[in-house]
């Protein structure tokens, strides 16, 4: 099966088959390089999803990543970063081992074409010129003979003819055997010219478009086989890829394995747990017994009419047990966050004392670090004072010493809050609030409340800040509540309906059923200030007291 053979004279539809079978090569190119495009945009879409999606660095939702089903999920966006990686590769792939390979082939493609085909057409015009050169002598061969029968007729006419002189008989016979030898000239020529004729014709036919045609057919099924192979590439580049792929997923499908529910419940407990303790039973209270009760400011009155005050638990919520208010009177100066991390309950005011410890040991270590490496440096010059000056890096040390000193200080200040908290060391007093500074940037009851001034009205646990006591707290506040030289007069007595361990500054603890005096009641903020003794008061919730208010008192309200 030869293409010479077969299609001898099927010249011009193999010039547009081979054509066409270009435009096939150019197509499956063009189908590759859209692809590869498409392969890029869509890694690139997921490396922009995976990154919208990152957790912020220092926010609050980087601190949710603790969390085994949110690192699990940030596996999985690290893994789709590394899915759109593939992709990329497969673009990649594709570009360097088809689009350009395939590229480069088709101009050597056109380029061989070319030249086979300008090949057939000088062939062709070869064989035209044969051809012609063949119909010329032909007609000129014929066209003698015509002359030479013309001729010889002529002749025998005037030898016929008895008035015709001899002169005029013998030149016509010169004429007509001058014809005679021009036809058979022009046959000899003829005859010469078809033998050439046919002998070109036949390696034209036999040998030249045979050869070409034959040239052309290879060409063509190495075309079909490249194409072939490119698809096969294709193919390939994309399973190179399958088992990172099939490993990205299996790291995807061990990350959501990892997820432990019990573990994140435990997370929930140590990022919430307040470190107070439930308070106790509420014990009976005979009312049948006739006894004078008033009420504090924040206390339910019964109606008008019947003029007897009813006896309520202070707060702003019937009933309400638990120890955390919402607002305090004593809030932080326009909301700032203590330092100590007061406002905090204890357990978290633990941690948060604890990792800021981490982190100032480790810029300490840092440091220190840098300042062995000056030290190092600076021997180094002192033995070959042709690389540097020595002189210059004192400067250098002393700074990096003053802030190794200065991190050792805040180190030790948060370790003393730490111990405090952790039972080690005892409370600070309150002059020792003053000289660590802290005085003018909190209150006394800020320093030491815990979850106390974060409750929400249902009593959940809130971050909330108070908004009545921002930018109303002035530094003199602290002044007059605690540089007064004249004790405050009782205003009242209350009993202690349940037991309060007063842990923190500016509070006081009461044994469950004890008497003790009012000195300040409750302005709305849930705290009540009382005193046992002339050398010991402070605040205790509203709720874990009983009031009953000096009507006589100075600042005493009379509800009716």
């Amino acid at each position: 099966m030869s293409w010479g053979t077969e299609l001898w004279d099927q010249f011009d539809n193999l010039e547009k088959h081979t054509q066409w079978g270009i435009d096939i090569l150019e197509k499956y190119i063009k189908f590759v390089k859209e692809r590869t495009e498409i392969e890029l945009s869509y890694a690139k879409q997921l490396r922009n999803l995976a990154k919208k999606y990152q957790p912020k660095k220092n926010s609050k939702e980087e601190e949710e990543y603790r969390y085994t089903a949110c690192k699990a999920f940030l596996s999985t966006l690290n893994e789709m970063n590394d899915y759109a990686g593939q992709h990329e590769v497969i673009s990649e792939n594709m570009t360097s081992n088809i689009t350009v390979e395939l590229a480069r082939y088709v101009q050597e493609l056109k380029q061989e074409r070319k030249s086979y085909f300008h090949d057939g057409r000088k062939a062709q015009q070869h064989i035209e010129i044969c051809w012609k050169q063949l119909e010329s002598s032909k007609r000129r061969f014929e066209r003698d003979c015509k002359e030479a029968d013309r001729a010889q007729q002529y002749f025998e006419k005037m030898d016929a003819d008895i008035n015709v002189t001899k002169a005029d008989v013998e030149k016509a016979r010169q004429q007509a055997q001058v014809r005679h030898q021009m036809a058979e000239d022009s046959k000899a020529d003829y005859s010469s010219i078809l033998q050439k004729f046919n002998h070109e014709q036949h390696e034209y036919y036999h040998t030249h478009i045979p050869n070409i045609f034959q040239k052309i057919q290879e060409m063509e099924e190495r075309r079909i086989v490249r194409i072939g192979d490119s698809m096969k590439t294709y193919a390939e580049v994309d399973r190179q890829v399958i088992p990172i792929i099939g490993k990205c997923l299996d790291e995807i499908v061990k990350a959501a394995e990892s997820i432990d529910q019990k573990n994140d419940s435990q997370l929930v407990i140590e990022a919430y747990k307040s470190g107070f303790e439930p308070p106790g039973d509420i014990e009976f209270e005979d009312y049948t017994q006739p006894m004078k009760r008033t009420v504090s400011d924040n206390s339910l009155s019964n109606s008008r009419g019947e003029g007897k005050p009813e006896l309520k638990f202070g707060g702003k919520s019937k009933g309400k047990l638990w120890p955390f208010i919402k607002k305090n009177k004593l809030s932080l100066k326009l909301g700032a966050t203590p330092e100590d991390f007061s406002n905090l309950p204890p357990e978290q005011r633990r941690k948060k004392l604890q990792q800021k410890v981490d982190e100032l040991n480790k810029e300490i270590q840092k440091e220190m670090d840098q300042r062995d490496a000056i030290t190092k440096m600076k021997d180094v010059y002192l033995k070959n004072p042709q690389m540097g000056d020595p002189a210059s890096l004192d400067h250098k040390l002393t700074e990096v010493s003053q802030n190794i000193e200065k991190l050792r200080l805040e180190s030790q200040k948060f370790e003393a809050w730490l111990a405090e908290v952790e039972g080690r060391l005892p409370a600070r007093s309150e002059q020792a609030r003053r000289q660590s500074g802290m005085f003018d940037a909190q209150n006394p009851a800020t320093v030491n409340n815990c979850a106390q001034d974060r409750e929400s009205p249902d009593g959940s646990y809130t971050e909330e800040q108070s908004q009545e006591g921002e930018g109303k707290v002035l530094a003199t506040d602290f002044d007059d509540e605690f540089d007064e030289e004249e004790p405050l007069p009782a205003i009242g007595t209350c009993k202690a309906l349940y037991t309060f361990e007063g842990q923190n500054e500016g509070t006081i603890s009461v044994v469950e059923g004890e008497t003790l005096y009012v000195i300040e009641e409750d302005k709305g903020d849930g705290w009540t200030r009382i005193r046992r003794n002339e050398d010991e008061e402070g605040y205790v919730p509203t709720s874990y007291v009983e009031v009953y208010l000096d009507k006589n008192a100075k600042g005493a309200k009379t509800y009716i």
